[in-house]
């Protein structure tokens, strides 16, 4: 029997062990509360307050403040994605735009050459067409200056075959006759003919 009854003893040795343990604890907790001020009579309706306030904010105040958040770095995002699509747009703008220039320099270039050639053709075309027509002016000029040459010739022999008559009748005293004015005219003008 006294088999039986050691191990109910022991185990009630540890039991009041465990109990005296146990209230050492309970002690040393009701210590710290008392150290902290802490009633334990209180501490549930603070654990309730405590939920109800961290529920407030979270609902009202972190989440819209973190959907807020969420907004503008989806919003700077978006942003610098479209700042980075519109450098590249601009980019290629400009290549685009130093393209076009250079095309319409060298059509520039080739027009005002094209032009530089065509000005001198037409010069050189005018100078040929001012130089035929001062030609054609010079040849009529003489055949003009050539015909009031003859023409000055044949009155200038008709005046001195005149003046030879007129001489010859003063020198002779006499009236010549129409046949020998005539003789002497043609006389005189052969003369002069030679010369």
């Amino acid at each position: 029997m006294f088999s039986v009854l050691l191990p109910i003893a022991e185990a009630t040795g540890h039991a009041v062990e465990a109990a005296s343990a146990h209230a050492e604890s309970a002690n040393a907790i009701t210590q710290i509360f008392d150290t902290f001020g802490i009633k334990p009579e209180l501490l549930l309706a603070q654990i309730v307050n405590f939920s109800i306030v961290a529920f407030v904010l979270w609902r009202f105040a972190f989440k819209p403040v973190v959907a807020t958040i969420e907004e503008r770095q989806k919003q700077i995002e978006s942003g610098l994605k479209y700042a980075a699509d519109m450098r590249a747009k601009l980019e290629q703008a400009q290549f685009e735009s130093q393209h076009i220039i250079q095309k319409a320099q060298d059509e520039a270039a080739k027009i005002v050459e094209e032009t530089r050639k065509s000005a001198k053709e037409f010069g050189d075309r005018e100078q040929k067409a001012a130089t035929d027509r001062a030609n054609e002016l010079i040849a009529k000029a003489q055949q003009v200056i050539e015909l009031e040459r003859k023409k000055m010739f044949d009155e200038a022999r008709g005046e001195i075959a005149r003046l030879v008559v007129a001489t010859t009748q003063r020198v002779l005293a006499k009236e010549l006759s129409e046949a020998d004015r005539n003789r002497y005219n043609e006389s005189a003008a052969r003369e002069l003919t030679g010369v």
